[in-house]
C-alpha cells in the first residue's frame, strides 16, 4: 500500500510525479514546443503554445547505490586488467529512474560487450536487442544506440549506450558478442540509418531495398499516402489542415 503522505498521481501534478521531468539538472539539448514538436503550423493538436526543456539525464556520481556499484567496480576493473583505462572506454555512467546507463565511446564498444559477458561477476549472457535513437540537436552525436543487456546468473538489468555523429554513422557491431543482435542491428540501420561495420549481412528487413531515407529520423518529411474511402478522400498527413 502506497503511503498516505505520497502526491495523488490522479490529482496532484507536482515534480515528484511528472514523468520526464529534471528541473535544471541534466544536459539540455533542445527546446520543445508544442505537444509533439510540429513546425511551420502543423500541429493540430491545440497544444501549440507549450513550452518544455528537453534534457538528457547528466552523469552520476559516487556511491551509484545497490548493486550499480559492484558492476561498475568489477567492470572497471576487468577493463583495466586488459590494459584498457576505464575512462577512455566509459565516457558517462547514468543513473535515472533507478536504472544504470554505460556510455560507451564507440570504438570500444566490442570489448566492453564482450567483458560484460565472459566476466564471471557479471555475466550478463543475453542481449534482448539494440534499439535507435535521434536527437536531432544533439549536435555531433545526433544517432544513438542502445544495448539492453540482461545476466541471468545475478538476475540484472543495465544498459549500454553509444553515439555517433549523423555525418559518420558507424557503430561496430555487436553479433560476433551477442548473436541475436543480427536482426536488430538490421532493423535500426532500416529505420535510423546507422551503420553496424561487421554486420554479416546489413541489409533492410522493413521497407523496401530500394527505399529511400530512414522514417524513425527526426528530419525524416512527414509524407504520406491519401487513404480513400466510398464518397470521401483523406488526405496524406503533410497535407491536412493544421488548427494552429
Amino acid at each position: 500500500m502506497s503511503d498516505i503522505n505520497e502526491p495523488n498521481p490522479d490529482k496532484e501534478l507536482s515534480a515528484q510525479n511528472l514523468p520526464g521531468q529534471r528541473g535544471d539538472h541534466g544536459e539540455e539539448i533542445r527546446v520543445q514546443r508544442g505537444m509533439f514538436g510540429a513546425k511551420n503550423g502543423g500541429d493540430t493538436t491545440g497544444y501549440g503554445g507549450l513550452v518544455r526543456s528537453v534534457r538528457l539525464p547528466g552523469p552520476a556520481t559516487r556511491p551509484y547505490g545497490g548493486w550499480f556499484d559492484e558492476v561498475a567496480d568489477e567492470l572497471e576493473g576487468a577493463l583495466e586488467e586488459q590494459n584498457l583505462l576505464p575512462d577512455n572506454a566509459i565516457e558517462k555512467t547514468v543513473v535515472d529512474r533507478g536504472e544504470i546507463t554505460f556510455h560507451i565511446a564507440r570504438e570500444h564498444l566490442v570489448r566492453v560487450a564482450k567483458t560484460l559477458r565472459d566476466d564471471p561477476a557479471l555475466r550478463f549472457e543475453l542481449c534482448t536487442g539494440v534499439s535507435g535513437v535521434h536527437y536531432l540537436e544533439d549536435k555531433g552525436r545526433e544517432l544513438h544506440a542502445v544495448y539492453h543487456l540482461r545476466s541471468i546468473t545475478h538476475g540484472r538489468l543495465i544498459r549500454l549506450e553509444v553515439s555517433a555523429p549523423d555525418s559518420d554513422p558507424h557503430v561496430p557491431s555487436l553479433v560476433s558478442v551477442y548473436p541475436t543482435n543480427d536482426w536488430h542491428e538490421r532493423e535500426t540501420y532500416d529505420f535510423f540509418g546507422l551503420v553496424f561495420d561487421g554486420h554479416p549481412a546489413l541489409t533492410r528487413i522493413m521497407m523496401p531495398d530500394d527505399w529511400q531515407g530512414f522514417p524513425q529520423r527526426k528530419d525524416y518529411p512527414l509524407g504520406g499516402i491519401p487513404v480513400e474511402y466510398k464518397g470521401a478522400q483523406i488526405p496524406a498527413p503533410d497535407q491536412r489542415r493544421s488548427y494552429s
